[in-house]
């Protein structure tokens, strides 16, 4: 602000002389004029230095500013602080994009950046490698146009990205990736590709071994199960102190036999290879033969069951898979819900589908357990679920079928 007093102050000086001047020589106009145009040619070459400076390459560190005084001398200064500033903050920013690029370059997991338009911007090395893109020829390119493979057009364009995908890699056999999309910005994707082969090998590999123990198993547990009822039903014949013993062995051979069963269940849907055909489910009608089926089993309970489904809810899909992992849900909550107590089962629509939530009053379960409780064999209280005959596999087929 100052400046421009000064410069204001100047300018009237000039003006002041240049009419002192005229009134002595006669020719007012005549001098005011010379003046005025004096003033002009000296901004004006101040302008053209300004403009000769800028147009040079003057984020150089070497390249000073011109000299000057006053206004014109606060312009230069104050442009090239701003130039000293902005040459600090590019530096910075370069030296963290250069970094950000040489940590991506030595991931192995590929980083592939998406625009809104679903081409791609940027990617680091180990995508030419897991992916066959290459620089700078596939850049710009539609991203489902370069994996071509229909699950991963339906992945990216559904945009639930929650969950993973894993696919072949593309052009080689026996690879498998795993795929994870992020959004950012302004509709911009973020894409994390990595090489799991071993991993799904190693999947694969127990997911036979458990189908094939699990059906090993079914007869040696079946012959033991069926003597061991024979031997129940004529529990008369033994002496009084083998009826507790075999009693408990009926009990775990029943035992086995669920975990049998809930394993080759588990098994069958993920080795499954694809999906099969879908039928119409009246989903009130599933829920009350589930009410129906528990009440059965848990008699002795007696618990007090409620349904609150519209009529008007079909579903989609595969009856007996629903059946199981519903009344999975059902039965888990009457087994640790005491006698007499609540469990309701509803569902409702909802803009995404349909909403399925199956309530009790009995103990509750610790936040801390939530996370785990779809794992395969995890008990919250193992001492409950021994005395309970639970399998610890039922929320993990829920878990798998939903």
């Amino acid at each position: 602000m100052n400046t421009w007093r000064n410069e204001l102050r100047r300018f009237l000086l000039i003006l002041a002389a240049a009419l002192v001047f005229g009134l002595l020589v006669g020719e007012i106009s005549f001098v005011l004029l010379i003046a005025l145009a004096g003033y002009s040619g000296y901004n004006l070459l101040q302008l053209r230095r300004l403009t000769q400076w800028v147009a040079k390459d003057s984020h150089k560190s070497d390249t000073q500013p011109p000299e000057s005084t006053g206004t014109w001398g606060s312009i230069f200064d104050s442009i090239y602080r701003l130039q000293k500033q902005e040459r600090l903050a590019s530096d910075y920013l370069k030296n963290i994009l250069d970094k950000a690029q040489e940590s991506s370059a030595a991931l192995e997991m590929a980083v592939v950046m998406i625009n809104k338009q679903g081409t791609l911007d940027w990617w680091n090395r180990a995508t030419e490698d897991l992916l066959g893109i290459r620089y700078p020829n596939d850049r710009n390119q539609a991203v489902t146009n370069l994996i071509r493979d229909p699950r991963f057009a339906d992945y990216f364009h559904k945009e639930k990205y929650s969950q993973t995908l894993r696919i072949e890699a593309p052009g080689v056999s026996g690879r498998t990736l795993e795929f994870q999309i992020t959004l950012f910005g302004e509709h911009e994707k973020l894409m994390l590709v990595r090489d799991v082969t071993q991993l799904h090998r190693l999947e694969s590999m127990r997911r036979d071994f458990v189908g094939n123990v699990s059906h090993e198993l079914g007869t040696p547990i079946t012959v033991i199960k069926g003597y061991l009822e024979t031997i129940a039903d004529n529990l008369d014949s033994f002496d009084s102190r083998w009826h507790k013993p075999i009693e408990q062995m009926r009990s775990q051979s029943q035992r086995m036999e669920n975990i049998v069963r809930d394993l080759l269940v588990l098994s069958s849907i993920e080795t499954r290879a694809a999906p099969r055909a879908q039928e119409k489910i009246d989903l009130g009608e599933l829920a009350q033969e589930i009410k129906g089926h528990t009440q059965e089993i848990m008699a002795e309970k007696q618990h007090n069951f409620s349904i609150n489904c519209p009529n008007e809810i079909i579903l989609l899909g595969q009856r007996s898979e629903l059946y199981s992992a519903l009344s999975n849900l059902v039965i888990n909550a009457a087994k640790y819900t005491p006698a007499g107590g609540m469990i309701e089962l509803r569902a409702a629509l909802d803009s995404t589908g349909v909403k399925i939530e199956v309530e009790d009053n009995g103990l509750g379960i610790e936040s801390h357990h939530i996370p785990r409780l779809t794992e395969r064999f995890y008990r919250v209280d193992p001492s409950r679920s021994a005395e309970s005959g639970g399998t610890g596999l039922g929320l993990a087929i829920v878990k798998h079928i939903l």
